[in-house]
């Protein structure tokens, strides 16, 4: 049975109450709700002001805190309306950079600010991404710009270590990090008065303000930029010490490959340069930077990054400097050519240049160890004693040049070869003899080993002794130089004219203020190591004076053009051909069978001269084969007097060394002298004095006879 009609009720259970039904008019109505106790009395009266203050202040903190949130993201879109394109901010260098490049045009070392090239997160090698990320900020991909767990954790740990909350730990992302390179905008202004360095630092600051600051920045950056272009912007500016601006630089620096080719072992050494990039520098201290870099590879285990076995893997095969990197910058003679070129161009140039130059790695290599075997066999340990060496052809070209011990290619130190001037001693004696044979004397000509006193004006009389306290009574020329007599050499001095020795001296470059008193003979006189060495240099080639060099052309990196090219090599003659070849043949007298017999090479002809100062405060031994002229050095920074060293000793040995080293492969060439003959000599030719002045040229025949007379009886 149906029915019809609006008014159908719906078929619904009754609900059921116990066992039976019960009608609507049956339901228990809900019990009343109990009314809230009232605080009344006095401690609602206390509690009343606080439960108002609490209420004003939540209003105003909302609306405080609305306000502020729309003012900072006005800030933040605002400030990242200014931001350049990703593109214009990789590399904003206020410096430019020097590269450097061998005889052979291998590059050796770097200088100025290095930009090796624009790198992008897309391209660069995934575990040098991977490990920056590990080591900097494992949240990277996820946060906004600024970490606060970070930077509360960084504050908790400054505080612990009992600094401020911003001194230590900043706790910064690696968005921040790049905000900061950035300056926050702000670019290098040459005019505002503050040098780079002060630019830098004052980026670098970590007060609250600029903190806020920064926080603006990075978040800016974050809606503006992508994060692969945040971490582009980072890849490319970040300062990895020795002047790498930028990863690709710094692993071209210190691996000689592109970032984009690293391994897991450099991309950790690489990304723990952040941190401290002068401190963990490989250049610097290759173990500490291998011991930050497997930190990094633990970091990056932890995290995923690595499995157990590719991190036992870069742990056992550490990463390795290239052979440049080696080098440690190119050291004592990258300073020395830098030197070289006007400043605008090189240690203050604002371009990317390229110099190459002279420079051979192989005898940079032979010098520096010959140095390092003479002081750990032959030098009592702990010695302060320094030591020098420069290498160089007989046009002036400076293929090595090593700047003093243990300091071994620090870019800047003191550079012993060139900037110590100190006096010669025996050294300097073959200009004393250049003189004579110049002059047309033999080198079997006799002079007078006896002593011999000299007044000179304002230090009273002065009398010559020989090392030996000794004397030989009538000695030829060659062998007065041998044995590195005193007193014959002030006697040929004086007889020459000693106007005429510092002539020929000042001609070969030796010293620009030579004294005018006998004792010049002697090599009282200062001289540079460099400027000594460029000296035999024209003794070798035939008596022309060498200025000595090693920029051989200077171009803008990327052009074919040079802007400079070759500055020295061989100039004006000083003493004849024939002087020059009678000089090298005395000269290998004193390696044959003179001072300088620990000089003496196994395979090749030589020809040098000893050199020790007074109180033996300066030791020589400058030389050279038919290939290469090389000048030893030795001596205490402070002047104190070497114990038992003098020229034929120590330093003729690192000479040894070195020439050994140099020559090897080389077939032997002879040197460039002439043998004079041996003249028979009577009683009636050998003098028992000579002439102590030289004099004047003869003006007429009468004068001519007589000054061939005394040269009869010179000779």
């Amino acid at each position: 049975m149906t029915t019809s009609g609006k008014g159908r009720k719906p078929l619904v259970a009754e609900r059921r109450t116990g066992a039976g039904r019960k009608s609507a008019g049956q339901r228990r109505a809900p019990p009343p709700k109990a009314p809230k106790p009232r605080r009344g009395g006095l401690v609602g009266l206390l509690l009343w002001p606080v439960r108002l203050a609490l209420r004003i202040l939540w209003w105003i903190g909302l609306r405080l805190g609305i306000a502020g949130a729309v003012a900072l993201a006005l800030a933040v879109v605002a400030t990242a309306l200014t931001l350049d394109a990703p593109g214009a901010l990789l590399d904003a260098r206020a410096r430019g950079s020097v590269t450097l490049l061998d005889r052979d045009g291998d590059i050796y070392a770097w200088r100025g600010e290095q930009f090796g090239g624009r790198i992008d997160a897309a391209s660069v090698a995934p575990v040098l991404k991977n490990a920056i990320v590990a080591t900097e900020d494992k949240r990277f991909y996820r946060h906004f710009g600024v970490s606060p767990r970070g930077v509360a954790s960084a504050i908790r740990i400054n505080l612990r270590e009992g600094r401020g909350p911003f001194s230590g730990h900043g706790g910064s992302t690696i968005t921040q990090q790049t905000a900061k390179l950035l300056c926050l905008g702000v670019a290098y202004d040459p005019a505002s008065g503050m040098t780079e360095a002060e630019y830098e630092a004052d980026c670098r600051r970590t007060t609250i303000a600029r903190k806020a600051r920064e926080a603006i920045y990075a978040m800016a950056m974050e809606l503006r930029y992508s994060k692969d272009e945040i971490l582009t912007i980072y890849l490319n500016r970040a300062y990895l010490g020795a002047g790498s601006r930028g990863f690709e630089a710094a692993a071209q620096r210190y691996f000689g490959k592109s970032a984009n080719q690293v391994d897991a072992a450099e991309a950790a050494m690489l990304a723990g340069l952040l941190v401290a990039p002068s401190r963990f520098a490989p250049t610097a201290n290759l173990q500490r930077s291998r011991d930050r870099a497997n930190l990094i590879v633990g970091l990056m285990e932890d995290q995923g990054y690595l499995t157990a076995a590719e991190a036992d893997a870069a742990r056992s095969n550490p990463a390795r400097l290239s052979q440049a990197a080696e080098a440690r910058a190119g050291g004592y003679y990258a300073d020395w050519v830098m030197d070289q070129g006007p400043s605008f161009l090189t240690d203050q140039t604002t371009e990317d240049v390229v110099i190459r130059t002279t420079f051979d790695p192989r005898i940079q290599q032979a010098a520096e160890d010959a140095l390092e075997w003479v002081f750990e066999n032959k030098v009592r340990a702990g010695s302060e004693a320094q030591a020098a060496i420069v290498v160089m052809s007989a046009d002036g070209a400076v293929r090595a040049m090593v700047g003093g011990r243990k300091l071994r290619g620090v870019a800047g130190q003191f550079n012993r070869a060139i900037q110590a001037k100190r006096q010669t001693g025996s050294a300097f004696k073959p200009f004393v003899f250049a003189a004579a044979l110049d002059e047309g004397y033999s080198p079997w000509d006799w002079i007078v080993d006896e002593p011999i006193t000299f007044d000179v004006p304002g230090s009273g009389p002065w009398s010559p002794r020989n090392y030996t306290n000794d004397y030989s009574g009538r000695v030829s020329l060659t062998e007065a130089l041998a044995r590195s007599l005193n007193i014959p050499a002030v006697r040929v001095s004086e007889f020459i004219g000693r106007d005429r020795v510092i002539e020929i001296a000042d001609g070969f470059g030796v010293g620009g203020d030579l004294a005018d008193v006998p004792a010049v003979a002697l090599g009282v006189s200062e001289s540079t190591l460099l400027e000594m060495t460029a000296a035999y240099a024209g003794i070798l080639n035939g008596g022309s004076a060498v200025e000595p060099y090693g920029l051989i052309e200077l171009r803008l990196k990327g052009e074919t053009a040079s802007l400079i090219d070759q500055t020295g090599g061989m100039g004006d003659r000083v003493i004849s051909e024939d002087a020059a070849r009678q000089l090298v043949w005395m000269m290998s007298q004193v390696i044959e069978r003179g001072t300088g017999t620990r000089a003496r090479l196994p395979d090749r002809p030589a020809a040098g001269k000893t050199g020790t100062t007074q109180e033996a405060r300066d030791a020589w031994f400058l030389g050279f084969t038919a290939n290469y002229v090389a000048g030893v050095w030795m001596g205490y920074d402070d002047n104190t007097p070497l114990t038992g060293v003098t020229g034929g000793g120590l330093p003729a040995e690192i000479w040894r060394e070195t020439m050994v080293r140099v020559h090897e492969g080389l077939p032997p060439v002879s040197l460039p002298m002439t043998v004079p003959p041996e003249p028979r000599r009577t009683a009636e030719r050998e003098p028992d004095r000579r002439p102590e002045r030289r004099r004047p040229p003869p003006a007429n025949d009468l004068e001519r006879a007589i000054e061939q007379l005394l040269g009869n009886i010179f000779r």
